[in-house]
């Protein structure tokens, strides 16, 4: 997230009072946390097993349709809103199954109408396809610091706790840091806290993201799927050309919803003829075979 000030004001780290815990009401539902590892499994092989079901996960929320609702407000002393940004999305498939994003609402953001305005950058976005929805697979582990914390009770879920980080930093790119919970009977994230690293602090340059929480569900009854983050945190805005440093408070919500799993349909052609819908006869009267699936 970058700020568009006049006096080219840029955001900077957030302020050390904002660790990376999760915020005391979502902490309501979560058990003690046991250090001691599970008996009879080795956590690398926890580890292996858990982005092997990740990768498949990713392979198939590939092939579902989704809504994605992006709510970014900044929020003044009063705990009013002073500047907002909306976006929803339809991710969807063209009829060769091609993969699309519809926006189907967008209201003029007041963001830069705000007293300390903000704007979307590209590292906004690609974080909010990517980051905060995360998925560990085997693909991507080796790019990854993942270390066994221990199991906790999330609610009615039994799961292994793992910290997560990038072993190194590539340039241009960005990677999850934080909290990962994989439920112990699916071998799925179920809920991750965290933030994006490395992130811009170079003076007149600088681009942050708050930390954030994302909760997962089972919408089909097999997978566990990104439903809903909540990013906050206080942005400081350091001084520049004379003026004065500002704290902004930010707070973002991604809701992913209506998840639907796409089939591609077919057409059966006989003889030159399309009959997907009404099957001619043969010459002798019989019906043409069905095709093999």
């Amino acid at each position: 997230m970058k700020a568009a000030l006049k006096s080219a004001l840029a955001v900077a780290y957030l302020s050390a009072s904002l660790a990376l815990v999760l915020p005391a009401a979502a902490q309501q539902g979560f058990g003690p946390l046991d250090p001691v590892p599970p008996a009879g499994l080795s956590t690398d092989d926890i580890i292996k097993k858990f982005a092997a079901r990740e990768s498949e996960f990713a392979k198939a929320r590939d092939s579902y349709t989704f809504r994605q609702s992006v709510k970014l407000d900044i929020i003044n002393e009063d705990k009013k809103v002073d500047g907002e940004y909306q976006q929803v999305t339809d991710i969807v498939f063209d009829k060769d199954g091609r993969r699309e994003e519809h926006v189907v609402f967008a209201p003029a953001s007041s963001l830069d109408a705000s007293a300390t305005p903000v704007q979307m950058t590209p590292t906004d976005v690609d974080e909010i396809e990517h980051r905060l929805p995360f998925i560990l697979t085997s693909e991507d582990l080796p790019q990854y610091d993942v270390t066994y914390v221990g199991r906790q009770k999330v609610d009615e879920l039994d799961t292994y706790v793992f910290e997560a980080g990038p072993k190194h930093i590539e340039k241009n790119k960005h990677y999850f840091q934080g909290k990962v919970w994989v439920d112990q009977r699916d071998l799925q994230i179920v809920l991750v806290n965290g933030k994006t690293v490395p992130q811009d602090t170079r003076k007149g340059h600088e681009d942050l993201q708050p930390p954030f929480t994302t909760y997962y569900e089972q919408v089909d009854g097999n997978y566990w799927f990104p439903t809903y983050t909540k990013a906050e945190g206080i942005l400081h805005f350091q001084a520049q050309d004379g003026a004065l440093s500002e704290d902004v408070h930010l707070r973002s919500i991604v809701k992913y919803t209506d998840y639907k799993q796409f089939h591609a349909t077919s057409r059966i052609i006989y003889d030159g003829t399309d009959i997907t819908n009404n099957k001619p006869a043969a010459p002798d009267g019989t019906q043409p075979p069905a095709p093999k699936k």
